[in-house]
């Protein structure tokens, strides 16, 4: 084996020294284009595409999730700053399914998984911080699936549980947020957070819960709708926002008629926060009804006798009958009858009432400063400004109160002006943003022609070394006559002159010019045939040092 390779050793040096200067350069760039192409599949084979598996992770969840994928058998590379993982793209919803199964990522504290492993002979003390510290951490992960919020921590703080009640103390909580970059969360993602947080606990209010960020800003405050403090940050926010909507109706309708940027509207808006009753009766002395009728009629009788005429005795005091005519004798009676008759009448004069309440809230007077851009002609040098015409600018003025409704009898007032705005800021950062974009452009494009014009460039100078370089005639058969004169072969192939089939010795060749050459296939079945024969002589032709012609 060994020596079998170092014929081999031997025979390539000698076809390498035969070789000119431009064949040798061609086979070293042939050889290391070959071996360039075989690394190169061989690393792109077997490098895998990387996905992303989790991103935004803390360093105490980052480490849980590389342990389990240490444990898998799973390769992943760490992205910029440690918070992002990355493993081979074919795995990464099979991981994601297997870390879910076990509970990771679960996010920064402890949430409502500390009541799955059973704890008897817990105080009721240690129960109520267990669960708090759950709802404070489910709170904290729902909080962090905000866009705008890496990560959150929720404090809270509940009065403890007694018999008397003591209305000075509620429930109250704070938040922690952590935003992207120097962002700051929006007024609706601030509202979000603490009615969340809110309705999570029992007897906390909205306005009970602070939310503050990591840049020291604090969005929210607690103040109670009553107070002073909540009602003027509750009038300033609702001020603001009108003013906010009327001008943004405003610049709308006059930036669709005049372009992006046209035109500027600032509102200012005097609102009444005062609220009102106002009750009047009103009475109609000609619209009389009866409101009650009395009438009383009373019948008076009384009979009177003289004195001595009554009889003494038993008679006078058994009288059988008052109906009986006097006795003969006696004097008589003095009767008398009195009938009053009295009639009282009540009227209810018409009486209407109204009453009428205006709450708070109402547009006392409105304020309207509106700047429209001056029309530009040319370009360049020869741009100018053209002044709009007073008829342009009075519609222009009635669309915008029309917009906003503006109600002259409350003493509403519009300030239209036509300025030039200064773009040349605006031109400035258009024209490096359009020279960033062309040098962003041609960059890319040379970028990627680089390659194919080395590739290209190769090409031509090889083509070019070929064209230069002289042909040498290189045998691909060896002559017949010095190798093969003394041979007379029988026919069958053996080149055994004496047709016993015993090769002749080396002393008996005679080298005889024959006419023709030997190919490449005659050559190889002639070695097949007469391997000692052709070794030998091939051994002759290379320690003679010339070509077998001469």
């Amino acid at each position: 084996m060994n020596q079998n390779l170092a014929k081999l050793l031997a025979q390539l040096r000698g076809i390498w020294s035969q070789l000119g200067a431009s064949q040798r350069l061609s086979v070293a760039a042939a050889t290391f284009v070959l071996v360039a192409g075989l690394a190169t599949l061989a690393f792109w084979s077997s490098h895998a595409d990387y996905g992303l598996l989790y991103g935004g992770l803390a360093d105490s969840e980052a480490a849980k999730v590389i342990s389990a994928l240490d444990d898998a058998k799973v390769p992943y590379k760490v992205g910029a700053g440690g918070g992002s993982i990355l493993v081979p793209q074919d795995k990464v919803y099979t991981m994601r399914m297997q870390l879910a199964g076990r509970g990771i990522p679960q996010g920064e504290g402890v949430g409502f998984e500390i009541f799955d492993k059973p704890n008897f002979g817990i105080s009721d003390f240690v129960q109520r911080a267990n669960y708090v510290r759950a709802v404070q951490g489910e709170l904290a992960r729902t909080i962090g699936q905000i866009n705008e919020v890496v990560s959150a921590r929720v404090m809270i703080v509940l009065p403890e549980n007694r018999l008397l009640l003591d209305k000075d103390k509620y429930p109250t909580a704070s938040v922690f947020v952590r935003v992207r970059g120097n962002a700051q969360l929006q007024p609706q993602s601030i509202n979000s957070i603490r009615f969340l947080v809110a309705n999570s606990v029992e007897g906390l209010k909205p306005n009970h819960v602070s939310v503050v960020d990591n840049l020291g800003n604090v969005l929210s405050e607690n103040a109670d709708d009553d107070s002073m403090a909540g009602l003027t940050s509750t009038q300033l926010a609702a001020r603001r926002n009108l003013e906010q909507y009327l001008a943004r109706k405003a610049q709308d309708i006059l930036e669709k008629a005049l372009g992006p940027g046209q035109a500027i509207v600032r509102v200012s808006a005097d609102i009444n926060y005062d609220t009102q009753t106002h009750t009047e009766e009103k009475f109609d002395p000609e619209g009389q009804v009866i409101r009650t009728q009395t009438k009383n009629d009373e019948v008076t009788d009384s009979s009177t006798t003289t004195a001595g005429s009554s009889p003494v005795g038993i008679s006078a005091n058994t009288s059988t009958s008052t109906n009986a005519p006097p006795a003969a004798g006696t004097a008589p009676l003095n009767n008398s009858n009195n009938r009053k008759v009295t009639s009282t009448v009540a009227y209810e004069i018409s009486k209407t009432t109204s009453s009428q309440m205006q709450s708070a809230g109402g547009i006392k007077r409105l304020t309207v400063a509106v700047t429209v851009a001056a029309e530009m002609e040319g370009v360049g040098a020869d741009r100018k400004a053209v002044v709009r015409t007073p008829d342009q600018l009075n519609k222009l003025r009635g669309i915008v109160a029309s917009a906003i409704g503006v109600d002259n009898t409350r003493g509403d007032a519009i300030t239209l002006e036509e300025l030039p705005f200064n773009d040349q800021f605006a031109s400035d950062i258009t024209h490096e943003l359009d020279q960033q974009q062309q040098h962003e452009f041609w960059w890319n494009l040379v970028r990627n022609l680089t390659y194919p014009a080395l590739g290209l460039v190769a090409l031509v100078l090889l083509l070019r070394l070929f064209k230069r370089t002289p042909v040498h005639e290189i045998p691909i058969g060896i002559p017949v006559g010095r190798l093969m004169g003394a041979y007379r072969t029988n026919g069958n192939g053996n080149g055994n002159g004496n047709g016993h089939g015993h090769s002749p010795r080396p002393g008996d060749m005679t080298f005889e010019p024959q006419p023709g050459v030997v190919t490449v296939d005659v050559l190889n079945r002639l070695i097949k045939e007469n391997p000692s024969n052709m070794t030998q002589a091939i051994r002759n032709w290379m320690n003679n040092g010339r070509t077998p012609e001469s």
